[in-house]
């Protein structure tokens, strides 16, 4: 699987393609739609994965949706693992930042895909609308039991490893 990172909007939220074959799933579609229209015009576009409903996160979702119509995966999906084509993950509810966070794991690739959940070296805050202090630190325990190797796209920022933050992020250790 072929990553792409598209940045998008005023807040530099990380929109992730994600590429096999000729086949593509979108995730976290946030803003600058000519920017993810071209991104993914040279394939077919199987769904589309939010990790969380804030604004940077779904700006685009109408407009991507108006250039093709396809299933949406979010936090009313169930916690179990799912198969589009060659793309195999599974959702993950990841509350904390927001109620509805979750984590998409391609665990053929080893890669987790967490939103605002997770930041290198840091986490998404929680004092926004339904986050949560005690849900953030369950989600953390929760993602901890993971392959350490894992790599880890958030919505905003740099990649990083499961490893990295164990070692390096405050939250990971509390």
């Amino acid at each position: 699987m072929k990553i792409k990172k598209v940045i998008t909007g005023s807040l530099e939220e990380n929109c992730y393609i994600l590429i096999n074959n000729n086949d593509c799933l979108a995730v976290d579609p946030g803003d600058d739609i000519s920017l993810i229209i071209d991104a993914i015009k040279d394939y077919n576009l199987l769904g589309i994965l939010i990790t969380h409903h804030h604004f940077d996160h779904i700006g685009a979702l109408d407009e991507l949706l108006k250039y093709k119509e396809v299933e949406i995966y979010d936090y009313k999906l169930e916690e179990k693992e799912y198969s589009i084509n060659d793309f195999k993950f599974k959702i993950i509810k990841t509350p904390g930042h927001t109620s509805d966070s979750i984590t998409f794991y391609f665990y053929n690739e080893n890669t987790m895909f967490v939103g605002d959940f997770v930041f290198k070296e840091t986490i998404g805050r929680t004092d926004l609308p339904t986050g949560n202090d005690i849900e953030m630190v369950s989600s953390i325990e929760k993602i901890k039991q993971y392959d350490k190797n894992t790599v880890l796209y958030p919505g905003h920022g740099e990649e990083t490893t499961i490893e990295h933050e164990i070692e390096y992020n405050y939250y990971f250790n509390q």
